[in-house]
């Protein structure tokens, strides 16, 4: 399929061919009739692309901060590798359109293949050919709804949610300023729902459009002292970084009259008049209840309707429900329509014009049937050798992989042969990069391509150990990103993977494989350990912190610092305690994201990991400290440590870091050329399950033995 798709360097406009996406877990695949540009996010999208490194960092503070704190951590040169490879990836545009259904997981329960439908949200209602969606983030078409009034759906879901949110009632005086696309909605909205409509804008033909639709509109510099203290309810749906809608807001609107904010403006609030009128000023959050949380858009549990009447796909559906019953008439907001094939005239009239509302239109295709699912054998035989480079697979084209997986095998000799993403854009953006031979939507491409000598899997948590068990059961040596697990019963499975085909497994637990931490292994034991870990902090909508998804930050990156201990003591880990505590509240407990865990060890040693998200990076990043018989030595961020004995003490590394990533793809080629041992997986295993003991230690707030999976 085409996708439309941007350069995030320069914002950069490609129609790029990618994989057909599948659908996966409560998903459904549909191919778009129609989608909408939306010209004030999608404008302000590509000029935020289009900016110098500067000019990025002013605009985004929190994300040069984050690329500060990565320099000094890592180092300049890491770093400038970092973002050089991220601002080149390919990034999707759009999140409103419409089209017919085609494939519905099994656990799609309201939509089926032949439902026409709207669909919505960034990332997932791109402007492509074929888009892949979650069930609550579609809704169905009426039979009288053309699929080009059906794209605005998720717009139009935007501005009802603001006007639900102002609690305008029938005979109630709305004040809409900013009249782009979403405040004509808004208006026509309010309309709909008999009130009088007070319309602002600088532009006179927005203001006239919002006249044709029965609007008292007017342009700013108007006289608006008649409508001062006149307004019921005041929406703020305009885009800008003055404070002039804000402070117009206060003007308009009666005593305690609500302030909507809808669009993105300055939020300088002036105290004297919201004072003196006890203004009331409510945010509205896009296109209602359930949306950023992903429970609801990604697992599927929909709110009670009782308790929760209008979330987002119900505002989409009401909002179908109007364009049916002919109260409402996108249409009258298109002021350019292009086929799909000349989208890039589309953007250039984005630049060029100040258009209203822009219509991509797509080609009809024939429905294809469903790829049918190839059985899984119960071991294949082991890929073909040639006398060439190794070739590898990869599941998963995220930042990580194509930051530290994709140029490590490279480097350690393997050739990328083929690479799998979910939406296939991520896949297709590292086919050009990285000189992969073929890109792919999903993982079964990887898995079914019998010439691999490995796969690696840098997937989000949840799948790592279907994966690796899949990959095995067909013969291949795997790699994957930690987690290895993220609950008892998928260790188990891997085991029992392992004890059949024998295959070889290596986990990205890389720190093992840092020369700091070499020369410590060599030290004697029983010890007592410790490690410290400043990570920073990660916003409560990552996807890190969905426990079905991420498993939490101590099962997702505790894993790491568990198992280096385990490595360096070399001994069984026994028994657990975990405590901890979350950042925010509204997580769920497997969310913590400050915790202390002490290991006991079968050889007597001990070792505690102090993991905090929110101490200051003065101190550094990660500093493990270790006691052997007579021995004391120092890790500090992995750049430099020191060994004591006795009095004498030798200084180790320098002021280069090095996390062990080379070595750990090194020690890959080397198992699968035949020249080095692999690493006995049941280090691996045993890690995780140590990890996922400290878990369950701090849900029942006592010890947890770690022991094997039966």
């Amino acid at each position: 399929m085409r996708q439309i798709a941007r350069r995030l360097k320069d914002g950069s406009l490609e129609l790029v061919e990618v994989p057909d996406p599948r659908p996966g877990a409560g998903q459904v695949s549909v191919r778009v009739a129609a989608s909408v540009v939306s010209a004030g996010t999608e404008r302000a999208t590509m000029e935020a692309a289009q900016k110098n490194l500067l000019a990025k960092a002013r605009a985004r503070p929190e994300q040069a901060r984050q690329v500060l704190d990565r320099v000094l951590t890592e180092g300049p040169r890491s770093t400038f590798e970092f973002v050089r490879r991220r601002l080149d990836e390919l990034g999707p545009l759009g999140y409103s359109a419409a089209g017919t259904v085609l494939e519905a997981d099994s656990r799609v329960s309201r939509i089926a293949p032949g439902d026409r439908v709207a669909i919505g949200g960034g990332g997932f209602a791109n402007h492509a050919e074929l888009d892949v969606v979650p069930e609550l983030l579609c809704a169905r078409v009426p039979d009288a709804v053309s699929d080009e009034d059906a794209a605005f759906a998720t717009l139009g879901a935007i501005a009802l949610h603001g006007f639900r949110r102002s609690g305008a009632e029938v005979g109630a005086m709305v004040a809409v300023i900013g009249l782009g696309l979403i405040g004509q909605l808004v208006t026509r909205i309010a309309l709909a729902a008999g009130c009088t409509v007070q319309g602002v804008d600088l532009d006179s033909d927005l203001a006239e459009l919002a006249r044709r639709a029965g609007a008292d509109a007017r342009v700013r510099e108007d006289p608006l002292a008649a409508a001062e203290g006149s307004a019921d309810a005041v929406l703020i749906c305009a885009s800008t970084d003055a404070n002039d809608p804000i402070e117009l807001a206060a003007k308009l609107a009666r005593d305690r009259a609500p302030v909507v904010v809808v669009g993105a403006v300055r939020m300088e609030i002036p105290r004297g008049p919201f004072y003196r009128k006890e203004l009331d000023l409510r945010l509205s959050r896009s296109y209602g209840p359930g949306r950023y949380d992903p429970a609801y858009e990604l697992h599927g549990h929909d709110y009670p309707p009782g308790y929760v009447p209008w979330t987002q796909q119900r505002n989409m559906e009401a909002f179908l429900g109007l364009v049916a019953a002919g109260k409402l008439d996108p249409a009258a907001l298109v002021s350019h329509r292009f086929a799909f094939d000349q989208a890039q005239r589309a953007y250039e009239a984005l630049r060029a014009e100040r258009p209203v509302a822009i219509v991509l239109s797509y080609p009809r295709a024939a429905t294809p049937a469903p790829a049918a699912e190839r059985p899984t054998p119960e071991a294949a035989p082991p890929p073909r050798r040639g006398d060439g480079p190794p070739r590898f697979g990869l599941i998963g084209a995220g930042s990580f992989a194509t930051a530290k997986i994709i140029p490590g095998l490279v480097e350690a000799g393997f050739e990328p042969a083929v690479v799998a993403s979910a939406s296939g854009l991520s896949a297709e953006s590292a086919r050009q990069r990285f000189g992969f031979g073929a890109a792919a939507a999903g993982a079964q491409a990887v898995l079914d391509d019998d010439d691999l000598e490995l796969i690696a899997i840098a997937t989000q948590h949840d799948s790592h150990a279907e994966l690796v068990v899949a990959a095995l059961e067909r013969g291949r040596s795997v790699y994957v990103e930690k987690p290895l697990a993220l609950e008892f019963e998928e260790v188990g499975a891997i085991e029992r993977a392992l004890a059949r085909t024998g295959g070889h497994l290596f986990v990205g637990f890389n720190r093992r494989y840092a020369p700091l931490a070499r020369e410590l292994r060599k030290l004697g034991g029983p010890r007592l350990m410790s490690y410290r870990v400043n990570a920073g902090p990660l916003s409560a909508e990552h996807w890190t912190n969905d426990v079905q998804r991420g498993g939490g930050r101590l099962k997702g990156e505790g894993c790491h610092f568990i198992d280096f201990l385990c490595d360096q003591t070399g001994a069984d880990p026994a028994s657990v305690l975990c405590t901890g505590f979350r950042s925010d509240p509204t997580l769920a407990l497997a969310a913590t994201d400050h915790f202390s865990l002490q290991i006991a060890f079968a050889d007597g040693s001990a070792g505690t990991v102090a993991y905090a998200a929110d101490a200051p990076a003065g101190p550094g990043k990660e500093r493990f400290e270790t006691s052997a018989p007579g021995a004391y030595a120092v890790i500090e961020d992995f750049k430099r440590g020191s060994i004591w004995t006795g009095r004498k003490r030798r200084q180790l590394g320098g002021r280069t870091q090095d996390k062990g990533f080379a070595a750990q793809f090194e020690m890959i080629s080397g198992v699968l050329r035949g020249e080095a041992e692999a690493p006995p997986p049941d280090r691996y295993l045993l890690s995780t399950l140590a990890t996922l003991a400290a878990a369950r230690s701090l849900e029942t707030g006592g010890p947890e033995r770690v022991t094997a999976v039966a």
